[in-house]
């Protein structure tokens, strides 16, 4: 059943590969060999990004093959998107190298937890991953920055679908080149049953960008239920788009 949904979601990125080229052009990075929750994601994220593609006339293509993470390769496109996992170490520097001569950078959930690669652990806000809540549950969220194109739209707190929210330590928000954009509302801590996100982790962020990087990190990307809300969908879609340079910052 994976197989063949995993299928289904990559007929989607062809299809949409498939139209005239706009000039565009978006990759998405997915890992096989990862737990069922973050496969899930990734394959309800091929339909998503598939659909927002033919929305706004953007290329989009997906690959599961890490060394496409390449310095030739990079050059053709805009944006990368890391879906549930991160690069090998061989991948890695010319991924630094892509970012730092301006290209874009769309991760979500699991792709930040990398903990032996330093320039990452500073780009990603010098924050290491906490605790999380288990078993995923829905969660209340906190804009906190509602001038940016990214929550343009968005109200000022609304409930986020089923997800394993991560904790960061020490909180990105102390890194000075850090905006973040949205927050787990602490009002609802202890959060989780056999894991839990409590009063010890009081800034938790779940959304922020590295003002020195085209770049934006989501905790969203557990399991099958990220894409069920019109809000949150919203809400990637902007970021997607302000990414692209679709809007102002």
């Amino acid at each position: 059943m994976r197989g063949y949904a995993l299928a289904a979601a990559l007929w989607w990125i062809g299809h949409a590969a498939a139209q005239p080229a706009p000039q565009t052009r978006v990759l998405l990075f997915y890992s096989l060999n990862v737990e069922a929750d973050h496969m899930l994601f990734a394959t309800d994220a091929l339909r998503f990004f598939a659909e927002v593609s033919d929305k706004h006339n953007f290329r989009v293509e997906a690959t599961s093959n890490w060394s496409e993470l390449n310095d030739e390769n990079l050059k053709q496109y805009k944006l990368v998107v890391w879906l549930n996992g991160g690069p090998p170490g061989g991948q890695q520097q010319a991924f630094q190298r892509y970012m730092e001569n301006g290209g874009a950078w769309l991760g979500f959930h699991v792709s930040a937890f990398i903990s032996r690669w330093e320039w990452f652990k500073q780009f990603i806000g010098g924050a290491s991953f906490g605790v999380n809540n288990w078993p995923p549950l829905p969660a209340r969220l906190i804009v906190d920055d509602t001038e940016s194109a990214v929550t343009r739209g968005i109200p000022k707190t609304f409930v986020a679908p089923v997800n394993e929210w991560y904790s960061w330590r020490p909180s990105p928000r102390l890194d000075k080149n850090i905006q973040v954009l949205l927050t787990l509302d602490p009002s609802q801590y202890p959060l989780g049953i056999k894991g839990l996100i409590t009063d010890k982790d009081p800034d938790v962020p779940v959304v922020w960008t590295n003002t020195k990087f085209k770049m934006l990190y989501m905790n969203m990307g557990h399991g099958d239920k990220i894409f069920t809300s019109p809000m949150q969908n919203k809400l990637i879609e902007n970021g997607i788009l302000w990414l692209l340079g679709a809007s102002s910052p």
